[in-house]
């Protein structure tokens, strides 16, 4: 089902259908006087009085044989998440009660937005978030829509003309639409296809494919895609919203658009959920085109790794050895552990052309990370305190939460190979994101703020979550997003 948000100036009662009115923590209705004929607004109190479920966030009953009265309770002091969360409620309530057409009233909210303007576009961005899904191969698709009608008869919303907003909005739902596509349609080729498409938004956007990455030596990064009848590419996108040049903010995402583990294969039960091991990619590509739809006062790069990682008669085998871009050899003891090895090759270029300001990697790593978090944090892994310190803030602000994890030099040992520089896998056992993110570390060479976040258990849910529905979720975008808000524009 689609959302349809109308923006109105004064709106007839003959055209609406269900009235939506905000209520404070006692469900006592504010601007009630005059909203509607005197009789209606006393049987509305004398309704609300006797209702017995005020624990409730939302209630509704019916006004008359043709119209309901929705209530939602409003705490006091909202913070701009907790309003997101209650027009995610709200949306969850109507699609769960069936109700496709509500109108929102301006008396009712004038004082919200006294006191936040931004109310009501904070509001609908939890609706639009909360909203979202993905049925473009059903053949038989759900005609019906949710029709949201705003009647404001002195200030309209900003909401469909707030640049911040939207973006947010076609940034997040890219990243959701890429992660849901399905492997035999968003294999590496069509991926690069895609990404091109984004220049029409300002982007910069360069291409390199199997012959370039060649040239480059990238060997870490072209051995995971080597069985694979797909190409390889490293995609590099930029935006320049400074006139000066000043260093970029770097972003660095994995993208495995199926993952079989390859030679070291997985087992077959839960396989077809390794479509989103792109994800990384997907977030750092989501959060580009956000930067660019808002104009954001910054210059960035997203850089992305695509490849398919398959057990063709020409995959990279266990116990092959491969120079990296890096000029460090890695001996491939696994491989399934190949999301590290785009990631090498990646960290090292964008670290070597750019020498950003930062570089903030995300994959869906390593399983041991769900393990440990769950899917309630991210894992986060960095070299600098204040990079960190500034992500966990970021993250409590918008309900995309990561969890400092430990590196340190001890745990080198684990991924030292007797036959070269590294291994790719720990094969003592015990440890398993944390020296992941060991083996990363070592291709920063020129000591880069740095921040690792393995988003394994935060990419795709199976139930939602306070802001998103089941599938594909989006984590990132919004939180790297408010990073670049609050510390960095």
């Amino acid at each position: 089902m689609s959302l349809k948000i109308n923006l109105k100036k004064n709106v007839s009662d003959k055209s609406i259908k269900n009235y939506v009115l905000f209520t404070d923590e006692n469900f006592k209705i504010r601007g009630l006087n005059g909203l509607f004929l005197n009789k209606f607004s006393r049987i509305i109190n004398e309704t609300v009085a006797n209702i017995k479920s005020k624990e409730k966030q939302i209630i509704q009953f019916n006004f008359n044989a043709r119209q309901k009265i929705i209530l939602i309770k409003l705490n006091d002091k909202l913070s701009p998440l907790e309003n997101e969360k209650n027009g995610a409620l709200f949306y969850n309530f109507i699609k769960s009660n069936f109700i496709f057409d509500v109108t929102f009233i301006e008396n009712n909210f004038t004082k919200n937005l006294k006191e936040n303007e931004n109310f009501l576009d904070e509001f609908f961005h939890g609706v639009k978030l909360k909203s979202y899904e993905f049925n473009k191969y059903k053949s038989k698709k759900n005609k019906n829509f949710f029709k949201i009608t705003l009647s404001i008869k002195k200030k309209l919303s900003n909401f469909e003309k707030n640049k911040r907003f939207n973006s947010l909005i076609e940034g997040s739902n890219y990243t959701k639409d890429l992660v849901s596509e399905p492997g035999n349609i968003l294999h590496p080729d069509e991926y690069a296809k895609r990404l091109l498409q984004l220049k029409k938004l300002g982007l910069k956007v360069s291409v390199f494919d199997k012959k370039k990455l060649k040239k480059l030596g990238m060997n870490a990064l072209l051995g995971v895609g080597q069985g694979s009848i797909r190409g390889s590419y490293l995609v590099v996108i930029e935006w320049n919203g400074k006139k000066k040049k000043s260093k970029p903010l770097a972003f660095v995402g994995k993208g495995v658009c199926f993952d079989t583990g390859g030679i070291s294969l997985k087992p077959a039960k839960f396989m077809e959920d390794m479509t989103y091991d792109m994800a990384g990619s997907a977030v750092v590509v989501g959060l580009m085109k956000s930067l660019a739809l808002r104009k954001a006062k910054i210059n960035a790069v997203g850089i992305v790794g695509l490849v398919e990682n398959m057990p063709g008669g020409n995959a990279q085998r266990p116990g092959d050895i491969v120079k990296s871009f890096s000029g460090k050899t890695i001996e491939i003891l696994n491989t399934d552990a190949e999301g590290r090895l785009v990631l090498a090759d990646a960290l090292t270029y964008t670290e070597k052309k750019y020498k950003p300001e930062f570089i903030i990697n995300l994959a869906t790593l390593t399983g041991a990370i769900i393990v440990a978090l769950g899917s309630e944090y991210a894992g986060l892994f960095s070299n600098n305190d204040r990079l960190s310190k500034q992500l966990f803030e970021s993250g409590v602000k918008v309900d995309e939460k990561v969890w400092r994890m430990p590196l340190h030099k001890n745990y080198d040992k684990l991924i030292n190979s007797k036959n070269a520089d590294m291994q790719n896998i720990n094969y003592v056992g015990g440890a398993g994101s944390t020296t992941a993110a060991q083996f990363l570390q070592r291709f920063i060479l020129n000591k880069t703020p740095w921040a690792h976040l393995d988003i394994a258990g935060m990419a795709f849910s199976k139930y939602g979550g306070a802001l998103n529905s089941g599938g594909a979720t989006g984590f990132g975008v919004r939180l790297l997003n408010k990073l670049i808000e609050d510390y960095y524009e």
